[in-house]
C-alpha cells in the first residue's frame, strides 16, 4: 500500500508539473496576443465547462469500475492538449486546450484523490491526502518557474511541447496500473441513491462550501496573477517567480500541517485557513514590485494551501460507504463552477473597475465563508 500511495503522489506532481504550468502558459499567450481581461476569462473559464456537467458522473464510475481507466485518460489528455498550442500556436487553439485540459484533469483528480482515501485507513487518511497534495504543491512550485523561463528564452510553443513532455512518463505508469493498483479497488462500490441524500448531510455540505471557497480563491490568484504582474512591468520569468513563492507557502505548510493538526481539527483550521486569505486578499492593491508581491503571495498560499487538503479530508469522512469517487465529484463539481464564474466574473469587473475591486472583492467572499464556517464549528 505504502509503495502504491508514493507512486500516486510521483503521478500527481508529474500531472500536475503540465496543468499548473499551462495555466501561466495560456493566460499570458492571451495577453500577448492582445487579449483583454475579459476574453483571457473566458478562455480560462473554459477549464471548467465540461468538468462541470461531468466530474459527478466520472466519480460514480470510478466507485464501480476503479481507477486505472481515468487515469490513463487523464494523463493522456493532459498530454494532447498542451501539444496543440506547441503545433499550431494561435488564440483559437488556446479555446481548444483549455476545454481538453480541463476534462482531462477532472478524470485524473477524481481518481488519484479518492484512490488516496481508499487505500487509507481513518487515523491514516488525512497524512494519505497531506501527500497528494505536497505532490500537487511541488509541481505548482516549479512549473511556474519553468514555465516563466522557458517563454522568456524559448517562446510559446516550445513552452507548451516542454509543459507536455512530464505527461509521457505518467501515462506509461497509469497503464501499469493492474501492476501496483491495490486489488481492493472498486470492491465497496455499492453507490446509489440521488444526490440529494448527499446533500443533506451537513458537515458533507458544510465541507462542499468551504472547498468551493477557497478554491475560488485559488483561481483568481492563478488566474489574475500573471495578468496583474503585466500591468506592473514584470517580465514572465518575474511573474513565475512570484507565483513560485506562493507555491513554496503551500509546500511548507503542508509539511507542518500534522503538527496544526493536533492542536486544532481539520473544521476549526480551515476556518482560519480563510481568514488568513482573506488578509492576503486585502493586501495585493498595495504591491507593484516583485518583491512584495512575492511576500504577499506567500501568505496567501497558507491559507489556500490548508484548505485544499482539509476540505478534502471532510468530504470524504462525511462520503457514505461505497459513494467516496461520487462525493469526490461532488467537490470536483463544486469547485469547477467556481472555475468557470471566477475567471468570467472577475475579468469582467477587473475590466470595468480595475485590478484592485477584484481583489478586495473576493477577501469580502472569503471574510464572508470564515464566519460561517466558525459560526458552523462552534455550533
Amino acid at each position: 500500500m505504502r509503495m502504491a500511495l508514493y507512486i500516486v503522489v510521483l503521478l500527481t506532481f508529474l500531472a500536475h508539473m503540465g496543468f499548473a504550468g499551462s495555466r501561466v502558459a495560456v493566460a499570458l499567450f492571451a495577453v500577448d496576443q492582445g487579449a483583454t481581461p475579459f476574453v483571457v476569462g473566458t478562455v480560462v473559464s473554459l477549464y471548467a465547462v465540461i468538468p462541470i456537467a461531468l466530474a459527478l458522473p466520472a466519480g460514480r464510475m470510478i466507485d464501480r469500475l476503479g481507477f486505472k481507466i481515468p487515469m490513463v485518460f487523464g494523463a493522456s489528455g493532459l498530454c494532447v492538449a498542451l501539444l496543440l498550442p506547441a503545433i499550431w500556436p494561435s488564440l483559437t487553439v488556446l479555446y481548444f486546450t483549455a476545454s481538453l485540459l480541463g476534462v482531462s484533469f477532472m478524470a485524473f483528480q477524481i481518481a488519484s484523490q479518492t484512490l488516496a482515501g481508499a487505500m487509507a485507513k481513518p487515523s491514516e487518511r488525512a497524512r494519505n491526502f497531506n501527500l497528494i497534495s505536497l505532490g500537487f504543491a511541488s509541481a505548482n512550485f516549479l512549473s511556474p518557474l519553468l514555465t516563466g523561463f522557458m517563454i522568456d528564452q524559448a517562446g510559446y510553443a516550445r513552452t507548451f511541447f516542454v509543459l507536455a513532455m512530464p505527461l509521457v512518463p505518467a501515462i506509461v505508469i497509469s497503464a501499469l496500473g493492474s501492476r501496483w493498483l491495490p486489488v481492493t479497488q472498486g470492491e465497496s462500490a455499492q453507490a446509489g441513491g440521488a444526490v440529494t441524500d448527499l446533500l443533506r448531510i451537513r458537515p458533507l455540505r458544510n465541507a462542499l462550501i468551504a472547498s468551493a471557497i477557497v478554491s475560488s480563491a485559488w483561481d483568481l490568484y492563478q488566474f489574475f496573477m500573471p495578468i496583474y504582474g503585466r500591468a506592473q512591468g514584470l517580465s514572465a520569468t518575474a511573474i513565475g517567480t512570484v507565483m513560485s513563492a506562493f507555491a513554496i507557502s503551500i509546500i511548507l505548510v503542508r509539511v507542518l500541517m500534522p503538527i496544526a493538526l493536533r492542536r486544532a481539527g481539520p473544521a476549526q483550521l480551515l476556518t482560519y485557513a480563510m481568514f488568513v486569505a482573506c488578509a492576503a486578499y486585502c493586501l495585493f492593491p498595495f504591491c507593484n514590485t516583485a518583491w512584495t508581491l512575492a511576500a504577499v503571495s506567500f501568505v496567501l498560499g497558507i491559507g489556500c494551501g490548508c484548505g485544499q487538503p482539509l476540505s478534502l479530508t471532510l468530504v470524504y469522512d462525511a462520503s457514505p460507504k461505497g459513494r467516496a469517487g461520487e462525493t469526490a465529484g461532488m467537490r470536483v463539481t463544486a469547485n469547477q463552477v467556481m472555475h468557470f464564474m471566477v475567471p468570467l466574473l472577475f475579468g469582467a469587473l477587473g475590466s470595468a473597475a480595475g485590478m484592485a475591486a477584484v481583489f478586495i472583492t473576493n477577501a469580502g467572499c472569503l471574510a464572508v465563508g470564515g464566519y460561517i464556517s466558525q459560526r458552523s464549528h462552534k455550533r
